[in-house]
C-alpha cells in the first residue's frame, strides 16, 4: 500500500504547479468560448470546472486536460439563437435546450465507448496528424490576436500596443530562459506572476482577465456552486420535436468532441510516450458532459493548448488536472478579484508558446522527403482546420487518405499468365482484389478466346470484400455461359463459404484440396535445423 500511494505521489509537485498554471489559462478560455457561444461567463467556466474534474478523475488519458472548448462553441451558437426564438428574450430557453443537447451529446459519446468505437482513432494517418497539431497551433495563434482588440475590436494603437507586446515578450522570454537556468520551477506559472506583479504594482492600464469579462457583456468571474438546473425539465418538453430540434446537434457534438479528445490523447501519448485508454477517454466524456448539461455548463471536450501547457509544466498525473478543476472552481468562489487582476498578455505569451510547442516544425523538412499524396493531405487537414474546424478536417484528412490508399492498391493487380501441357490456361492472381481493382481484375480476362479448361489461382491474392466476391461470381457465370470450364484455387476460407452460399455449383469449381508448395518449408522439422548464415535471403 505504501509503494501504491509513493509512486502516485512521485510527481505531485509538478502535478500541483502544473494544475495551478492551467487554472489560470483556462479562465479568459472558457469565457471567451461561452462568449462565442453566447451564453453567460459562468455557463463556460463550470463546464470547465466540471468536465476537468471528471475526465481528469475517470478518464483514459492522465495529464490531459478537457474544458470548454472553441470547436463545439461554433456550433452551440446557432443551438442557442434557436433556442431562444422559440420563446420570450426573458426566457433564455436558448440556454435550457444546450444543457438538453450537451446531455444527449453525453450518451452518446458514452455509447461510443461502451461499443468501443474509440480504437478507430487508430486508422487516422500521421499525416492527419501531423496536419491537425500544424492546423490547431495556427488556429490558437489566431484566437490570441483578438485580444490585441479593444472591445469596439479595434486594434490597440501606440503605447497601449507597445506596452501589450512587451508583456507578451517578457513572458515569453521568462518561459524560455527559465528551464535553462532551473528546471524545479514551472516556467508558465513564474512567468503569470511575474508579469502580474509588474501591472499591478506598475498600476499600468492593460487588458486584465475583469476586463475581459466585463468588455464582454459579463458581470464579473465570482460565481457560487453550480446548481442543479431543474428548469430544463419544465423548459424542454420531452418529446419527438425537441429530438428533431437538439438531436442533429448532439451528434455534430458528440462527434467534434471525441475526435478533438482522440486526437489530443493521441499526441499526449506521443509526447509521454506512454498510452492511454480510447473507450474509456469515450465514456469518461460522455459521463462529464451528461454532469455537465444538468449542472448548468456549456458542455466540453480536451484542451489541446491546456494539455500541452500540462505536459510541458511536469503535468502527467490525474493530480494535475484535478488540481486545475478545483483551482478553477476556488477562483470562482473566494479568488475572483485576484484573478481579474492577471493581465491578458501574460496569458496571450503562455499561449504564444504553446504555438510555438505544437507546431511541428518538421514538417517543413520532411515536405519534400515524403509521398507527394501525403503532403497534399498533411496541407489540406492544416487549412482545412483553419477554415472550417477540427471534425470536419480530420475526417476529410482520412477521406483524402483512404481513396489515395485505394486507387494505389488498385493499380497492384496483376494476371500471370501460362498454359500447361494438357491445355489448361492458368491465371496466377496477385495483388489486393476489392472494390477498387475490379475493373483491372476484369480486365485480365479473356472469355471468348481462352482455352476450355480455365484455373484461377489467388495463391498471391487477397478477396478483401463484397466487391470482389461479387466479380469472382459474375466471371464464373460468363465461362461457364460461353461452355467452359473453369476452376478456382487458393481462395480465402470466407469467400469460400460466401460462393458455396452463392450456388451450390462452386462446390465443383472451387479446388479444395491443393497441394500448396508454400507450406512444405514449414511441414519439415529438419528444415530449421541448419545455422541461419546458410539460408540464402
Amino acid at each position: 500500500m505504501t509503494a501504491f500511494f509513493r509512486k502516485r505521489a512521485k510527481n505531485a509537485k509538478n502535478d500541483i504547479l502544473s494544475g495551478l498554471t492551467v487554472a489560470l489559462a483556462l479562465v479568459p478560455e472558457a469565457v471567451a468560448f461561452a462568449f462565442v457561444a453566447g451564453v453567460d461567463p459562468l455557463v463556460g467556466l463550470y463546464a470547465a470546472f466540471m468536465i476537468g474534474l471528471i475526465t481528469s478523475v475517470f478518464g483514459g488519458r492522465p495529464g490531459m486536460i478537457s474544458g470548454a472548448t472553441g470547436a463545439l462553441a461554433v456550433v452551440m451558437v446557432s443551438l442557442v439563437a434557436e433556442g431562444n426564438a422559440m420563446g420570450e428574450p426573458s426566457e433564455q430557453l436558448g440556454l435550457y435546450y444546450l444543457f438538453a443537447t450537451v446531455i444527449l451529446m453525453g450518451i452518446i459519446q458514452i455509447l461510443a465507448g461502451v461499443f468501443k468505437l474509440g480504437k478507430f482513432v487508430r486508422l487516422i494517418p500521421h499525416p492527419v496528424m501531423m496536419g491537425f497539431v500544424n492546423g490547431l497551433a495556427i488556429v490558437i495563434f489566431l484566437s490570441q490576436l483578438n485580444l490585441f482588440k479593444d472591445a469596439n475590436g479595434d486594434w490597440f494603437t501606440g503605447s497601449k500596443m507597445w506596452i501589450m507586446l512587451g508583456l507578451v515578450a517578457l513572458t515569453m522570454g521568462i518561459m524560455f530562459g527559465l528551464p535553462k537556468l532551473t528546471k524545479k520551477l514551472p516556467e508558465a506559472l513564474i512567468a503569470i506572476l511575474v508579469v502580474s506583479a509588474i501591472v499591478i504594482f506598475g498600476n499600468l492600464d492593460v487588458a486584465t482577465v475583469g476586463s475581459f469579462i466585463r468588455d464582454g457583456g459579463g458581470e464579473g468571474l465570482k460565481g457560487g456552486l453550480p446548481q442543479f438546473q431543474t428548469e430544463i425539465f419544465n423548459k424542454v418538453p420531452f418529446n419527438w420535436q425537441t429530438i428533431k430540434f437538439i438531436g442533429p446537434y448532439a451528434l455534430i457534438l458528440a462527434a467534434i468532441g471525441l475526435i478533438e479528445s482522440l486526437m489530443t490523447l493521441n499526441l499526449v501519448d506521443e509526447i509521454t510516450e506512454t498510452r492511454g485508454n480510447a473507450n474509456r477517454e469515450c465514456m469518461a466524456q460522455g459521463g462529464a458532459n451528461i454532469v455537465t448539461g444538468f449542472f448548468g455548463g456549456m458542455g466540453g471536450c480536451a484542451m489541446i493548448g491546456q494539455s500541452l501547457i500540462n505536459i510541458k509544466g511536469g503535468g502527467r498525473g490525474r493530480l494535475s488536472g484535478i488540481v486545475a478543476a478545483v483551482a478553477l472552481l476556488i477562483f470562482i468562489l473566494f479568488a475572483s478579484g485576484l484573478i481579474e487582476q492577471v493581465p491578458i498578455a501574460a496569458l496571450v505569451g503562455v499561449m504564444f508558446m504553446v504555438v510555438i510547442g505544437t507546431f511541428a516544425w518538421s514538417s517543413f523538412r520532411i515536405l519534400r522527403k515524403i509521398p507527394l499524396t501525403d503532403a497534399i493531405v498533411l496541407i489540406a487537414v492544416s487549412l482545412i482546420t483553419v477554415w472550417k474546424d477540427l471534425a470536419i478536417a480530420v475526417i476529410a484528412g482520412v477521406i483524402i487518405s483512404a481513396l489515395v490508399f485505394s486507387w494505389e492498391n488498385a493499380k497492384r493487380i496483376r494476371a500471370r499468365k501460362r498454359m500447361r501441357e494438357d491445355g489448361t490456361k492458368v491465371y496466377e492472381i496477385w495483388g489486393p482484389l476489392f472494390f477498387g481493382s475490379i475493373k483491372a481484375f476484369n480486365e485480365k480476362f479473356d472469355v471468348k478466346n481462352d482455352p476450355d479448361n480455365v484455373e484461377i489461382d489467388f495463391v498471391e491474392s487477397r478477396v478483401s470484400d463484397h466487391s470482389a466476391f461479387e466479380a469472382i461470381y459474375n466471371l464464373v457465370e460468363k465461362y461457364e455461359a460461353a461452355g467452359k470450364s473453369i476452376k478456382l484455387k487458393h481462395l480465402s476460407e470466407d469467400c469460400k463459404i460466401l460462393l458455396h452460399k452463392a450456388s451450390p455449383k462452386f462446390k465443383e469449381v472451387i479446388v479444395e484440396d491443393i497441394d500448396d508448395p508454400r507450406y512444405h518449408l514449414a511441414e519439415n522439422p529438419e528444415a530449421f535445423t541448419k545455422p541461419l548464415s546458410e539460408y540464402k535471403l
